[in-house]
């Protein structure tokens, strides 16, 4: 989501200086790449770029496409095959051994829907959102429509520029879907020949550091370079002041038992307690522990003092089950060996995105299989529209024979 915010906030500065845009955003992946579908990068015409579509390699060629679109207001899909480590086509051996496609949109600024403020949208509220990009994957001279479907779900609010009409009713069921799957995926739409990219976005993770002191400082400036939302909160109107903490979206002065009044707790929402205030973070846990929507909170501090305030907690006719006492990280963080504020801040964060993406924080090296689930690349079609399409193939490879 930081990539988003990076390119509205481009686009925003971009509007008021008279320039024109292109988006060009990854749509699909063959096989092995540095960035996945729906990475994203504005380019203005005086080739400023914000966000990014590979790790660098494809930038430079990217910016000439870009233009281009700019010039003849076309949207354009183009294809890098980077599997031939030998070919030196792009000026550069990129060794991803993928195949890429990214489709180049020309932004329309007096358009209220174009793809960026669709993005807007998507980042407005606090709430899980769909996006549909559809695109000809098969064909270099088919329609692009691209960025043309956002359906925000909390707000039930449904924003359509297809130019298929019948289009509408399908989209909808897929972003459904997407709802329920938690995901995004790609879906055949054989019978107009286009591919849709269906793209799920998650609320983005919710930061509640409890504690105001020098070394929650570090912890809410690397929150900040994620995009993630930030909210400081402490019993000292001395310490928790927006001069200390301008990267957190909220500073708040509270006592412990009115916290949970000033914020909300869903299952994105990760609690922190680091105020060096035993009584502070008791209170906190207490109530902590009763949110069936709180997944994770983090104490600072040796086993013992948790251990400790568990027994308090028991003695005080509280009975914590195992099940509540699973979402309880103490000591929090990764095992890196941190030592100073700025590596505990690592360890910490890097513990909260293990837990939010269901990973375990091992080395990469460890792992069996590919770094990216390639289940992901996957084309879901109907029975009718998967023997439509290959029948199309068998044709065109017949045709080339």
């Amino acid at each position: 989501m930081k990539e988003i915010t990076d390119i509205i906030r481009s686009y925003e500065q971009a509007l008021t200086s008279g320039k024109r845009m292109a988006l060009a955003t990854v749509v699909h992946v063959e096989g092995s790449s540095y960035r996945r579908p729906g990475a994203r990068m504005l380019v203005t015409d005086d080739g400023q770029l914000t966000g990014a579509i590979s790790g660098g390699c494809l930038e430079g060629d990217a910016l000439r496409k870009a233009l281009l679109a700019i010039s003849q207001q076309k949207n354009k899909l183009v294809t890098y095959d980077t599997t031939d480590e030998n070919d030196t086509t792009l000026g550069v051996q990129l060794g991803c051994n993928g195949i890429v496609h990214i489709l180049f949109e020309p932004i329309k600024t007096d358009d209220a829907e174009n793809p960026v403020e669709l993005l807007k949208k998507v980042t407005a509220k606090r709430q899980n959102a769909v996006l549909v990009t559809l695109f000809s994957l098969h064909s270099r001279t088919g329609a692009q429509p691209g960025t043309c479907f956002l359906h925000l779900q909390s707000d039930d609010q449904v924003t359509c520029n297809c130019t298929e009409p019948a289009m509408h009713d399908r989209l909808l069921a897929e972003t459904q879907t997407a709802y329920l799957r938690n995901d995004s995926f790609f879906k055949a739409f054989e019978s107009v020949s286009l591919t849709g990219f269906v793209e799920y976005f998650n609320t983005p993770p919710s930061i509640v550091i409890a504690g105001a002191g020098n070394d929650t400082i570090p912890l809410t400036e690397m929150a900040g370079v994620l995009g993630w939302d930030v909210t400081v909160v402490d019993g000292r109107a001395g310490h928790a002041t927006r001069q200390r903490f301008p990267k957190a979206g909220k500073v708040l002065v509270s006592r412990a038992d009115d916290v949970l009044k000033h914020i909300v707790v869903d299952e994105r929402t990760f609690v922190l307690l680091m105020t060096h205030n035993y009584n502070y973070d008791l209170a906190l846990l207490k109530q902590l522990l009763t949110v069936d929507a709180c997944r994770y909170v983090g104490a600072l501090g040796p086993k013992k003092k948790l251990e400790r305030m568990y027994s308090e907690l028991e003695n005080e006719g509280m009975a914590i089950t195992d099940a509540q006492k699973a979402k309880v990280f103490g000591p929090v963080g990764l095992d890196i060996g941190a030592e100073t504020s700025e590596e505990i801040a690592l360890a910490v964060l890097s513990e909260i995105k293990a837990v939010l993406s269901g990973r375990t924080g091992l080395s990469l090296r460890e792992k069996l299989e590919p770094i990216h689930n390639r289940s992901h690349q996957h084309v879901d079609y109907t029975r009718d529209e998967k023997e439509d399409f290959l029948c199309a193939v068998q044709t065109t490879l017949t045709e080339r024979a």
